[in-house]
């Protein structure tokens, strides 16, 4: 089986040497670098989340994205996620369909609700519309990506009446939609016939299995196409376990831990820590042959097209990120393809 391999970032604000917090434009700037470097080394995409809170820099993938394009060669531009429900279906199409054309058709999409809800005060939409608005934003936006002249009618959303939208694509755009594990999600997704991005931030990736075999179900069931599934999962690569965990572990702990507070969830312990980045846990932590292990196991254990790595927790420094990207290109790829070829 072939996969393809990328990663995904949101921009983490980082520490400087003397532990001091950087400004959201350096880490703007490291990040095009990253992702200068992610080409080099042969990563296949690039996924950049959209956030609207203090401890990440990227509120506008689309803007990141177009910088890494113009100063790479190959690697495939995408967002991770971008948060449709808060936004506008035509402003989004616009900006990507943008993309696309300055990328010479390299650009990508990732839809999804997003985990964190700050957009819906900022954009002034009502969060207990949550479910509505992402259902007939996504309805419209499928719709869109067929292109030509478009009639549309909604509920929450102005409607359309015989509109040509621009910039046109001059190919695809392809669309993946992010689920977190509900099970209408994943019809949902199926119903449109995108592909299907998990989004596996904790526990064993094989309990998703339930949920990928529903999705081919579903596609089976509506006729809507044979269907991709993706995996996004946090991680770090060093050139030792050990060497990895001690890089990450005071940033997890900080950068998860607040995330908790904010959810109720328990604060993090270097035993829950150890477990979720074990042979079974969803943290994708340490050497290339560890990570290039748990990859593999995911991708046969799923049947995944894509893995997507979500790098940089919280504040670690950039320069720790930059060689995990180098290690991850140069010796975690090969050894995932070279065991999925067998």
């Amino acid at each position: 089986m072939s996969i393809e391999l990328g990663i995904d970032h949101f921009g983490d604000v980082t520490e400087r040497p003397d532990g001091t917090l950087k400004h959201e434009g350096e880490v703007l700037r490291e990040l095009v670098e990253q992702g200068v470097l992610a080409d080099q080394v042969g990563i296949d995409l690039i996924g950049l989340g959209e956030h609207h809170r203090d401890d990440y820099a990227v509120s506008a993938p689309e803007v990141v994205l177009a910088a890494i394009a113009a100063r790479t060669e190959r690697i495939r531009l995408a967002s991770a996620v971008t948060v449709l429900s808060s936004d506008d279906p035509v402003r989004v199409f616009q900006r990507f369909s943008t993309l696309s054309a300055l990328s010479g058709g390299r650009a990508e999409v990732v839809v999804g609700r997003g985990s964190f809800t700050e957009s819906f005060p900022l954009f002034g939409y009502p969060l207990e519309q949550y479910e509505e608005l992402f259902e007939e934003k996504l309805e419209l936006f499928r719709r869109l990506l067929d292109g030509g002249t478009i009639s549309w009618t909604g509920r929450l959303r102005p409607s359309l009446q015989g509109q040509v939208v621009y910039p046109r694509l001059e190919g695809d755009l392809p669309t993946w939609v992010g689920v977190g594990g509900s099970p209408e999600s994943v019809i949902r997704t199926a119903r449109h016939g995108l592909p299907m991005m998990l989004a596996i931030i904790g526990g064993d990736p094989m309990q998703f299995r339930p949920y990928v075999d529903l999705y081919h179900r579903a596609l089976s069931e509506l006729g809507t196409g044979p269907g991709r599934v993706g995996q996004h999962s946090p991680g770090h690569i060093a050139d030792t376990d050990d060497e990895a965990k001690e890089q990450v572990w005071p940033h997890y702990r900080k950068y998860v831990g607040r995330i908790g507070r904010e959810r109720g969830w328990p604060p993090p312990t270097r035993e829950s820590f150890e477990q979720a980045a074990g042979p079974d846990g969803a943290l994708m932590v340490g050497s290339p042959e560890t990570v290039a292990g748990k990859i593999v196991r995911s991708a046969q254990g799923l049947g995944l097209d894509r893995f997507s790595l979500k790098l940089s927790q919280g504040a670690l420094p950039h320069e720790h990120t930059m060689r995990a990207i180098e290690l991850y290109g140069t010796r975690v790829a090969p050894l995932v393809r070279d065991a999925l070829a067998d």
